[in-house]
């Protein structure tokens, strides 16, 4: 089969219907993914009273997060939270490669949290099983890292512009969050996911859309200033978002061992926050739908209903502020409890709560010109999704396309970039992003940066080598010199440890002489190596310290000084140029 198709098919065209299969299938991914959550909603609350308040909210959220940890432990056996951070993974530290489960686990494990009530979003968990469709299809045919990192981006793609029918920010988001470069030869088979993805959700669910909008006041420049504050705004929102995030998270990393711990706590706080407030529970696409179509106070009192402020139209400031300060601490509960989900549908919801409260404020108090609180609510959904991905672009095209129109790509401009220059002070990462940063692998579209991340440390170690003992004699030592494919010999311990190298050059004054061949031992030969690499170390750390050292040879160690092989200098900037040669081809 595949001579059939080196002969009949370039490879291009290949790479293009691969590219639409993933797309339908990251389509149908969705599909399936958001009709089981519905029908979980609707089978669990669809007879719940509007004016009143709902005790099933403290049970559903702990038996979902319960449900779903079971599914992960016993049936995935594998870690399939934080999906978008593990596509970046992949990319940057597994040549792109995702595991098979993947194409179908977070799928039932998100709609099982989402479902029950986890207060999460299903786009990560989709994003995670296109880019995994377009992995493994990848790897069926055999198909090098670029082209497995292509199809991993079509699969992103594709989930994002099938999730929200919107094809540009499917497209930009694949640019901006996955950093993958638009080369020639990416663009065109992303697109075609796009399209796919996009006209094949359009079959199956027709025209109606996650969120729908009517532009009823049409924006104009009085309202700049309001527009830049909000940004601002917006960007505080997104940095308290990551951060309060990454806080909880290293709560319930303390637990990590102990499931029942971690359900007991997350669990519970959940059940409460949805008990209090319901606009928390699941996705919280209902109460978007509200602030963005509301007209009138009546419209948005709709948003206390369930509650215990149901039909206290003067308490909707108080209700919107305490639902927009504690939507973190449910998602964070959700995915920390043992829940699957992302982070991407609560940066929707808290931009468009914290745009809404930012408006009605602003009109309370008369601050400024009138500002219409719809229209702000839909602006502040860009700009808490830019602050919070650091991806603008995504931002102001994926809010404009769920418009229906551009009528307000001005002032969605002003306000996400207002955002994300706002965060960018003191977060220079994504939420997605900060965790691999941090350990040096994370891709960029800085072509030098990118060829050592995407080089692998394991791949330029030479483990074939001599070493030798510390009592070991000279005459010994130019036995193993006359086998040694390198300039130094390690010297070791029984158990492996590195206690020094003999620098085979070093020693030519009393190699050559056969009288002291029984004088010297190599504990008296050897020093101390110029600098010593650990096995975890991330490829910009390993080239710093050649350019310090000037070294030839390195030695590689784990954490407990054994010694792992040695890296050869010469061989690690020939697979450097080689990357640098391959990338920057189109």
């Amino acid at each position: 089969m595949h001579d059939w198709r080196k002969e009949h098919m370039s490879d291009k065209m290949f790479i293009i219907i691969l590219a639409l299969i993933v797309g339908f299938l990251s389509a149908v991914a969705a599909f399936v993914l958001h009709g089981i959550i519905n029908l979980i909603v609707a089978l669990l609350t669809g007879r719940f009273a509007s004016d009143s308040v709902n005790w099933l909210y403290l049970v559903y959220p702990v038996i979902g997060i319960y449900l779903t940890s079971l599914f992960v432990r016993y049936i995935v056996r594998d870690n399939i939270s934080h999906g978008i951070t593990r596509i970046l993974y992949a990319i940057s530290s597994n040549k792109s490669r995702l595991k098979s489960h993947n194409t179908w686990s977070s799928v039932i494990a998100s709609a099982i949290t989402i479902g029950f009530g986890g207060s999460v979003g299903a786009e990560a968990p989709i994003v995670l099983t296109g880019s995994a469709i377009g992995s493994n299809l990848g790897q069926l045919f055999h198909l090098d890292r670029k082209t497995l990192m292509t199809l991993v981006g079509c699969g992103a793609a594709g989930a994002i512009a099938g999730i929200f029918k919107a094809p540009i920010a499917g497209l930009v988001f694949t640019l901006e969050v996955l950093l993958i470069d638009m080369t020639m030869s990416s663009l065109l088979p992303i697109l075609v996911s796009c399209v796919t993805a996009t006209c094949f959700t359009y079959v199956f669910s027709g025209d109606a859309a996650l969120f729908t909008f009517h532009l009823d006041n049409e924006w104009n420049v009085q309202r700049i200033p309001a527009c830049l504050l909000l940004g601002v705004f917006c960007g505080l929102m997104s940095l308290y978002f990551v951060r309060t995030m990454g806080f909880a998270e290293g709560i319930f990393t303390r637990f990590k061992d102990k499931p029942y711990i971690r359900l007991a706590i997350g669990g519970t706080l959940l059940s409460l926050l949805i008990f209090l407030f319901p606009s928390l529970y699941g996705e919280g696409y209902h109460s978007i739908n509200l602030l963005l179509n509301g007209k009138t106070e009546a419209d948005w009192t709709e948003v206390l209903n369930n509650s215990l402020f149901a039909g206290q139209s003067s308490m909707l400031l108080l209700y919107v502020a305490l639902v927009l300060l504690t939507k973190v601490f449910a998602t964070s509960a959700t995915n920390g409890g043992g829940g699957c989900g992302g982070t991407f549908a609560p940066s929707l919801f808290v931009g468009c709560f914290a745009g809404f409260l930012f408006a009605r404020v602003w009109n309370v108090y008369e601050v400024g010109v009138y500002v219409p609180e719809k229209n702000f609510a839909l602006m502040g959904m860009a700009g808490v999704m830019s602050g919070v991905m650091h991806a603008p672009l995504t931002g102001i095209f994926l809010i404009a396309e769920l418009t229906g129109g551009y009528s307000l790509l001005l002032p969605l401009m002003i306000v996400a970039v207002s955002s994300y220059l706002t965060i960018n002070i003191f977060e220079p990462h994504s939420i997605y992003g900060a965790r691999l940063a941090k350990e040096g692998r994370l891709l960029t579209h800085h072509t030098d940066h990118a060829a050592l991340t995407l080089m692998n440390l394991e791949s330029v170690i030479e483990h074939d080598y001599m070493a030798v003992s510390p009592d070991m004699e000279l005459g010994q030592i130019v036995n193993k010199i006359s086998r040694s494919r390198s300039a130094v010999l390690p010297v070791v311990d029984a158990t492996g440890t590195l206690l020094g190298e003999i620098d085979i050059i070093g020693i030519r004054k009393v190699v050559f002489r056969m009288e002291l061949y029984h004088h010297f031992l190599a504990s008296q030969l050897m020093q101390e190596p110029a600098a010593a690499l650990r096995e975890t170390a991330p490829m910009t750390s390993v080239m710093r310290t050649f350019e310090a050292t000037h070294a030839d040879w390195l030695p590689v160690v784990d954490g407990e000084n054994r010694l792992k092989g040695y890296i050869s200098r010469q061989r690690l900037y020939t697979l450097y140029r080689k990357m640098v040669h391959d990338m920057s081809e189109d």
